[in-house]
């Protein structure tokens, strides 16, 4: 397998399992794929473009190491860094959060919520928002919503908690 930006995260792990520890010296957030339920629900669908965003690194600088490792070519200017908005958007007020979603519980309970969140996604009116509770960045979900031209905002309160706004 050749390593790509698009690569799945579960995939890399099973096809190079040296590159685990690799992957979470990079992403620290990664060590919790050591938990079986988030490895079979979050790496399934994360990509290693995603983990790098997670990160705080560029697409490039995670690919390049994962790929030394295993003795693959190094690659230059991929030009695929997403980039997630930190800083309060003008859009945001508290008073038009209509729904509010913890996704913790669904993924303890092994289950995935993009299905869940885009479904409630779909449903915003324009200038509504919601809120959207996490255990981490949730990069494939943020960016299934970008896809659905819905703007987002993240804020982080720990390594464990992240809330995502949401909005039309």
């Amino acid at each position: 397998m050749i390593i790509t930006p698009k690569t799945k995260v579960l995939q890399l792990i099973e096809t190079y399992p040296e590159l685990e520890d690799v992957l979470i010296n990079m992403v620290p957030a990664f060590e919790k794929l050591k938990n079986p339920v988030l490895r079979k629900t979050v790496a399934k669908i994360a990509t290693l473009q995603q983990a790098a965003s997670i990160g705080h690194l560029k697409t490039e600088e995670l690919i390049n190491k994962l790929r030394k490792a295993v003795g693959q070519e190094q690659v230059e200017n991929m030009g695929t860094d997403t980039h997630f908005i930190t800083q309060q958007p003008e859009w945001f007020d508290a008073t038009k959060v209509v729904v509010e979603f913890d996704v913790r519980e669904m993924l303890q309970a092994g289950e995935h919520p993009v299905n869940q969140v885009t479904s409630d996604l779909n449903k915003l009116v324009a200038g509504e928002i919601y809120k959207l509770t996490a255990p981490f960045l949730p990069a494939p979900l943020i960016e299934k919503a970008g896809s659905l031209k819905i703007q987002h905002w993240v804020v982080q309160e720990n390594d464990e908690l992240f809330y995502i706004y949401f909005s039309r």
